[in-house]
Parts: structure tokens; sequence; C-alpha cells
């Protein structure tokens, strides 16, 4: 699929098979411990219809500076074309990250949407699952459910 683009670094994937293509930062940033900023990328796009881009995080910062994105995913919808912006946030509570023009902070990935529409009914048809949720599922171990 070809996505017309805007942008000075233009997203790459790092490896055949990868879904996310990695963002640059377009701008210098320091994040202090537990401090957040809006980063931009430069990167302006214009989405094929019936496509979405989600800004995810990259594991390598998440693991090695806990670097994350706040709102992951980022939706990026198809009629916006401004540019891509990173909410980035330092989950250490020690130490401050610097964030350098070129750095990979995020990784973008496209993908297809249905449209739906929504019917307003009475009732929901039954499920296994039913209205468990927030950890209800858990796992049975030995027997037990942990």
């Amino acid at each position: 699929m070809d996505v017309p683009i805007i942008a000075s670094d233009v997203p790459v994937y790092a490896h055949p098979g990868d879904a996310g293509a990695d963002l640059v930062a377009a701008e210098a940033v320091r994040l202090e411990p537990g401090r957040r900023a809006m980063v931009g990328t430069g990167v302006r796009i214009a989405l094929p219809e019936g496509h979405v881009a989600f800004v995810v995080p990259r594991s390598g910062l998440a693991a090695k500076h806990g670097i994350t994105v706040v709102n992951a995913p980022g939706t990026v919808d198809e009629g916006y074309r401004g540019e891509i912006k990173v909410i980035l946030l330092n989950t250490d509570a020690e130490q401050a990250h610097d964030i350098a023009v070129g750095d990979r902070i995020a990784q973008l990935i496209v993908m297809p949407v249905p449209r739906v529409r929504f019917i307003p009914v009475e009732a929901l048809p039954e499920s296994v699952r039913g209205e468990g949720g927030f950890g209800s599922t858990g796992y049975k171990k030995d027997g037990v459910l942990a």
C-alpha cells in the first residue's frame, strides 16, 4: 500500500516482517523523571480510506529507560493531515532521559479498519465470558484459579 508522506525522516522498518516503522524525533527533549512531553516527528501522512495508523512505544526505550507512549496506542485517523506527535512519558523515578533529533521514539503501525454500524438492542447474545473483565479471566494452575 502506498501512503503519501511529507517528512524529512521517512519512517522505516528495521527488519523484514516488522509491523511498525520507526518514527524519529524532529526535536530535542529532556524527559525528567515522571514527566511527559509531546515530541514532534516532522511526519505528515495521508492514509488511504478505511485505514488508521497507531503510534506505539518502542520496547527498547521502555525496557532500557522506562520511556513509553502515554496514550498508547495513539490514533492517527485517515482524515488527519497534521504532524504526527508522540506523547512520551518517563516512568523512571530517578533518571532523566535525553531525546536527540533523529532518535527513534515510537513505531507507526498502519492497519485497515472496518467501518461498523452500531445497532441498538434490548439485550446482547450470551457468551462464555459474559460480563467478566478487569482480570476476571485469570488462569488455573494445578486446578486453582491464580
